[in-house]
């Protein structure tokens, strides 16, 4: 009897436990998520034609996973206030920018 309590006891900390530890998906902001689309595909298809290397596209793409951690942190609260977007909407143009640049740099030399 006690192993039955023992184990149903076990078994729904553990469940409880997950439930806490699931992530919430990155609710849509308006303008990043399309933005975000648009950089990841410009990305494939640089590395596709070798205008970026691999490294480069690695270092833009944990760019992009900053951006989302700092979406999933203005998102805590449940609102995503103006300096909040602002700040996101400043860094997708920063990334915008790199990628341009690394696109780039084989006709500057």
């Amino acid at each position: 009897m006690k192993i039955k309590i023992f184990g149903g006891l076990l078994v729904a900390a553990l469940a409880i436990t997950s439930m806490a530890n699931a992530q919430a998906p990155v609710r849509p902001i308006k303008g990043i998520n399309r933005m975000e689309r648009k950089e990841n595909r410009r990305i494939a298809m640089d590395v596709r034609t070798h205008k970026i290397t691999r490294g480069q596209a690695f270092h833009l793409r944990n760019e992009e996973r900053h951006l989302n951690r700092d979406r999933r942190m203005a998102l805590a609260d449940g609102r995503v206030n103006r300096f909040e977007r602002r700040h996101m909407r400043r860094e997708e143009r920063r990334i915008n920018r790199t990628i341009r640049h690394d696109e780039h740099m084989d006709r500057v030399s």
